[in-house]
């Protein structure tokens, strides 16, 4: 009888096992470099944008108080309708002329697949940049560093 309950038991451990999606990612320091300007903090919120153009993932959020998310118009669309949990995920705003380092969690089937990173940034009372900072993912832009056109001036990649 112990026999056989193991013997099942084991067998719906591998049939759920084969269900289960096993997927690596790998962690990314990822530096911000703040223009220097005048006033608030920037909120900026970094994603995994899909072939299609599409928001996928909420990587990171630079700014904590849920009550000004919706300044990141573009991203608000996304995430406003899913609000999915991104507590474990946002730091602090970042003001002119300061930078931050935050670690990414980027899955591996994602690299070299058509899919981006965009970085948005708004600041209460002044500009708001759909894309500050966007690039192809792809094995070479995880170890590099790109300009930014609003508020950021640069974000510098590299394998954690």
């Amino acid at each position: 009888m112990k026999l056989k309950f193991l013997t099942l038991l084991g067998i719906a451990v591998l049939g759920l096992a084969s269900f289960t999606n096993f997927t690596k990612a790998s962690k990314y320091k990822c530096m911000i470099q703040m223009t220097n300007y005048t006033g608030h903090g920037a909120y900026v919120v970094i994603s995994l944008i899909n072939p299609d153009g599409k928001y996928e993932e909420t990587l990171y959020m630079q700014g904590d108080d849920d009550e000004w998310f919706n300044t990141l118009e573009s991203w608000w669309d996304f995430y406003g309708k899913k609000r999915n949990n991104i507590d474990a995920i946002t730091g602090e705003t970042i003001a002119g002329g300061e930078r931050t380092i935050s670690v990414l969690s980027i899955d591996d089937s994602k690299i070299d697949a058509g899919y981006s990173i965009r970085f948005e940034t708004a600041v209460e009372d002044d500009k708001y940049f759909t894309k500050d900072v966007e690039f192809p993912l792809t094995s070479e832009t995880v170890k590099s560093k790109k300009e930014g056109t609003g508020f950021i001036r640069y974000v510098r990649m590299m394998p954690n």
